[in-house]
């Protein structure tokens, strides 16, 4: 594995197969055993190169971790989608190839989200992550968070539970991290 050359920036519709493939990835590597076997096929193959590039064509917030050529993990953001919590934003989505998890580009493209978002007036945002997702918790802890919601969520027949961390002072406490 080859991290020389790595940059965080903007999707555009041409990243759309290593989007699809870094979720595939990375979601089998998260949830195999967490979620449904069915459930999780289902969900990874929704996800193709054709759900991306719409969402891309639609400016849904895309940032991508690339490697050369190869998207190697992605983060999208917007408005929070859970009006009764007080935190304006929120991560939908936060993957990097299992291969490339824990060498810290997970918290690149968290704080290159949340230094796009305090550029666009916001100071607070939430991400759910699946509660048996120990990693995922471990990382927004690590990140700052603290848990300010749980939740269940049906995948099938089975109701997987899920926590809310929330992020406050998004503004000028938020480290910066140096360009990439």
């Amino acid at each position: 594995m080859s991290i020389a050359a790595l940059a965080i920036r903007t999707a555009k519709p041409s990243d759309c197969h290593g989007l699809a493939r870094v979720h595939d990835a990375s979601w089998r590597f998260a949830y195999q055993g967490v979620l449904p076997g069915r459930e999780l096929e289902r969900m990874i193959a929704r996800r193709g190169p054709d759900w991306w590039e719409r969402a891309v064509r639609r400016r849904v917030p895309i940032l991508v971790l690339e490697s050369g050529d190869d998207i190697r993990g992605y983060i999208t953001f917007g408005l929070s989608r859970i009006s009764t919590l007080p935190f304006q934003t929120e991560i939908y989505e936060l993957y990097i190839q299992p291969e490339y998890a824990g060498l810290g580009f997970g918290k690149r493209l968290f704080r290159s989200a949340q230094q796009r978002l305090v550029r666009r007036g916001h100071d607070s945002l939430v991400v759910w992550c699946l509660s048996e997702n120990g990693p995922g918790c471990a990382f927004y802890e690590r990140m700052g968070g603290r848990i300010v919601a749980t939740s269940h969520e049906m995948f099938g027949d089975v109701a997987v539970g899920k926590v809310a961390f929330g992020f406050d002072r998004l503004g000028p406490t938020t480290p910066r991290l140096p360009p990439s």
